[in-house]
């Protein structure tokens, strides 16, 4: 099975090197077209599904003012990847949900990572992803992308998603 994954999530949250740990040497560079914007690429191979990963632009916001913002608004909306990521800062929470929100309004398959959650621990911010993911309403991950603490837990439920969002598009069916 072909799987798509869109990363989001504000600037310097760890995007770039969790794109990185997913797709390893399998990644290609580009701009978006007609900005100049930088467009990243990338696949990896699990548990027999090679899953295709685009790195969007860093962006607090998906309101499409600034080219960051209509290039995240306009992929998800026109593209609609099979799963969004959503890269978070852990130590900096309440910023990051305002996206978060976002996204799960409009109705994009989630999956929440709360990454630099060592940062957060050490600063004594104790965060209950049980609790959280039933908030929201979608599943949480924890990550260390520095360290790759995670990276197989969220390669899981890239895949885990994935796969239940096709068995109900066919129940549907």
């Amino acid at each position: 099975m072909r799987i798509s994954v869109a990363l989001a999530g504000n600037p310097n949250v760890g995007k770039s090197v969790i794109f990185n740990n997913l797709t390893g040497g399998h990644q290609h560079v580009g701009n978006w077209p007609g900005k100049t914007v930088e467009k990243k690429e990338g696949y990896f191979e699990h548990k027999g599904h090679r899953v295709y990963v685009v790195d969007l632009p860093g962006t607090y916001s998906l309101t499409a003012y600034s080219p960051e913002e209509l290039i995240a608004r306009s992929y998800l909306i026109e593209e609609r990847p099979d799963v969004v990521v959503d890269i978070v800062d852990a130590s900096n929470l309440e910023r990051n949900l305002y996206l978060t929100l976002q996204l799960i309004e409009l109705g994009v398959d989630l999956i929440l990572d709360l990454n630099k959650i060592d940062l957060a621990e050490s600063a004594g911010i104790a965060i209950d992803c049980e609790r959280l993911s039933s908030i929201l309403g979608v599943p949480v991950v924890e990550t260390v992308a520095p360290k790759r603490v995670g990276m197989e837990e969220l390669k899981d439920l890239i895949v885990e998603l994935a796969v239940s969002k096709v068995a109900r598009v066919e129940v549907k069916g």
